[in-house]
């Protein structure tokens, strides 16, 4: 899995003021995870569930807040996720969150039963929850990063080691749900959170990026190879009387990693969203959401392990501040949206999915062809 997530602020260019932030993702994977969005109204119940073959319960409790998501019903034929999750979503407080792969980092805790090494206690059991619990308990509970960061400090939740069953009922050889998390709020705070020697790791994130492995804290520092990186073309010089000039437009980008790499992504996305005019609107900040996110479009074959190729699969947008989601996907790049205010203002009190499986539309435009 490579997704890669950014922020973009909506303010006056001219004067820098900012009140506004706006946030998308991509998400890759080898797999065609089926994905499905999903409206979440307050007062529902969930029953946290972890472990291998998410055996073992965990917390129980109610949502405070409606959530909108994508939510992941399953991972090709090797997962089936039955309970809703939401990999990626918004609160109706403009908190929202993205859930990303982060493999060969992710150490969770584990339960007393599955390792003699665990040092988890009946309370820590009481609150627990599995990886793919957690975004979900999240949005349900909180309003901005601060209460966030609080609730992880005070241990309010452990996050456990689970590992999906596969078809046969057996738990998979490896593990699909080795992942961290980026929450943005209304104000446009952000952080990353790690789990990482069994316990939540959390880092302010002031960019607003993210991508996989490895740490956040790594990145942040890989970003200083490439300070350099400018927006604004390098000047012709004179060398023994001869002026060398550049071929064309970009030479201050000379330099910026090109490759699928989450630590190359994770530079191109600081550069693209730092240096990008911000926009008046936050409806033109969500298109130019997803103009920069087209630069990470990854097409099937070029990033493989074995026979499967990740590829681009899916691309979102959320607006915090009027409450709507926004996505495309690979078989079809029309920008859908659903709202949440629309659907709290209903007084639904049900769950609803909706399908993002959609043809792309090609409009024929012959007959309008003008004298």
């Amino acid at each position: 899995m490579m997704c890669t997530g950014i922020k973009l602020q909506i303010g006056n260019p001219l004067t820098g003021e900012t009140k506004q932030f706006v946030h998308g993702r991509t998400l890759e994977f080898g797999v065609e995870v089926d994905t499905d969005i999903v409206y979440i109204p307050a007062g529902e119940s969930f029953q946290c569930k972890m472990g291998n073959g998410f055996k073992t319960v965990g917390m129980s409790y109610k949502s405070d807040y409606a959530i909108l998501a994508a939510w992941a019903k399953s991972m090709g034929s090797l997962v089936q996720f039955e309970d809703i999750n939401c990999f990626d979503g918004i609160n109706e407080e403009g908190l929202a969150l993205g859930v990303f792969f982060f493999p060969s980092y992710a150490q969770y805790q584990i339960l007393p039963e599955e390792s003699t090494e665990s040092t988890a206690s009946e309370e820590d059991i009481s609150k627990g929850m599995g990886p793919q619990d957690f975004p979900r308990w999240i949005l349900s509970k909180f309003t901005d990063v601060d209460q966030v960061k609080k609730a992880i400090a005070n241990k309010e939740v452990v996050v456990f080691r689970s590992i999906p069953n596969d078809e046969a009922g057996k738990p998979l050889p490896f593990d699909p749900l080795t992942v961290h998390y980026i929450v943005y709020d209304r104000t446009g705070k952000s952080i990353v959170i790690e789990p990482v020697e069994g316990k939540l790791i959390v880092h302010d994130n002031p960019l607003g990026i993210i991508t996989n492995s490895p740490t956040f804290d790594w990145h942040m520092t890989n970003l200083r190879n490439y300070i350099a990186l400018d927006p604004r073309n390098v000047p012709s010089i004179e060398i023994a009387g001869e002026t060398f000039s550049q071929f064309g437009q970009g030479t201050g980008m000379l330099g910026m990693p090109g490759d699928f790499t989450p630590p190359a992504r994770f530079v191109r996305a600081t550069v693209f969203s730092q240096t990008a005019i911000p926009s008046t609107t936050i409806e033109e900040g969500i298109e130019q959401v997803f103009h920069i996110l087209n630069n990470f479009d990854i097409p099937v074959g070029v990033a493989r392990a074995g026979h499967e190729t990740d590829y681009t699969m899916f691309t979102s947008a959320r607006d915090p501040h009027n409450l709507r989601y926004y996505w495309k996907t690979y078989e079809d790049q029309t920008i859908r949206m659903v709202d949440l205010k629309k659907l709290m203002a209903t007084g639904e009190k049900n769950v609803k999915t909706l399908s993002t499986e959609s043809e792309q539309p090609i409009v024929d435009m012959t007959n309008d062809l003008k004298g």
